[in-house]
């Protein structure tokens, strides 16, 4: 009896490429390479897919659709706009947590040709869950909120592909973000009013504000 999958050269291709993303990470996956374990020539890999970005990208596509976006709920009774966020990003991202190295291909392959794809196939899962809450929220405060957290996901999962960021701490920091976005920050804005410079202290950086930009030594002696 034939082995699954291996009379579907498009099928041992994928699959071959999902073990390479896994285990050894997107500069694993050479054409030539994924030819060779998938018992496939090179010219019906190109027949499939032209590029390395376009096998990537359907691998990933492969993968989140059975690893991600698969039982989102919708808003319970009482459940705030805070909650809520959180409750889908921190849904979102734990299979991600559990495989770092897919998350970077899942970035490499939304940056390149194509990838609005995989926005397509996200928003296609989140957005039931979320609009009915942002469908009563002032327009203009609805779109801020979308412009913030959805630049703060591409920001952060970039600084993870590129190594600067564990994976570890982007949900974190998503989390704070929607609480500072979803609350009322006025009292602690407004302390700033009532310093004077006798008494406004030391402020001194810290690891903690999760930046990629901080006041380090300098290094140029020039």
């Amino acid at each position: 009896m034939a082995r699954r999958g291996e009379g579907d050269p498009a099928r041992r291709i994928t699959e071959v490429t999902l073990t390479l993303l896994e285990t050894e990470g997107y500069e694993a996956v050479q054409l030539r390479t994924v030819a060779r374990l998938a018992h496939a020539s090179l010219s019906t890999v190109y027949k499939l897919y032209a590029t390395r970005d376009e096998l990537v990208l359907a691998a990933v596509a492969q993968w989140m659709a059975t690893n991600t976006y698969t039982e989102l709920e919708p808003p319970r009774p009482g459940e705030s706009l805070a909650e809520v966020l959180i409750r889908v990003i921190r849904y979102v991202f734990e299979p991600w947590e559990r495989h770092p190295r897919m998350l970077a291909a899942y970035h490499h392959a939304r940056s390149g040709p194509g990838g609005q794809r995989l926005d397509n196939q996200g928003f296609a899962a989140i957005l039931p869950v979320v609009a009915p809450m942002f469908a009563t929220l002032d327009k203009d405060y609805a779109a801020d909120l979308a412009l913030v957290l959805s630049n703060m996901v591409f920001a952060l999962l970039a600084r993870f592909a590129h190594g600067d960021l564990d994976i570890a701490d982007i949900v974190p920091a998503l989390e704070r973000t929607i609480t500072r976005l979803t609350g009322d920050n006025t009292p602690l804005a407004a302390a700033a009013l009532r310093v004077t410079t006798a008494d406004s202290g030391d402020f001194a950086w810290n690891s903690g504000f999760g930046s990629p930009y901080s006041p380090g030594a300098a290094t140029d002696e020039s």
